[in-house]
């Protein structure tokens, strides 16, 4: 099995997106968590690579939420989907509210 790290997790974005999206996504996740799976935001209690708020809600993509960057990432280009189309139009609305 291929093992679970950022690394791999980031080449399994890159592969569900063409590079612009990607580009939007890694400056996205970069400034929201450093792509840190474990990352906290402190003040709201935002969760993982893509922010989860709840953390919980990454629940849905695996049990392993807490630490698997595939499941982090997976539940968060489908939440990218839903709630803002691509993630360019989600880092659009990051740089003018100042989260998304």
């Amino acid at each position: 099995p291929i093992p679970d790290t950022v690394a791999n997790a980031r080449a399994y974005a890159r592969s569900h997106l063409d590079a612009r999206q990607f580009g939007c996504v890694d400056v996205l996740w970069e400034s929201e968590s450093r792509w840190n799976p474990r990352a906290t935001n402190v003040k709201t209690g935002a969760y993982g690579i893509p922010q989860s708020l709840p953390a919980t809600k990454m629940a849905t993509f695996g049990r392993n939420w807490r630490t698997s960057p595939k499941t982090q990432v997976s539940w968060g280009l489908q939440y990218i989907a839903r709630r803002y189309g691509t993630p360019c139009q989600a880092w659009s609305f990051r740089i003018a509210h100042g989260w998304y």
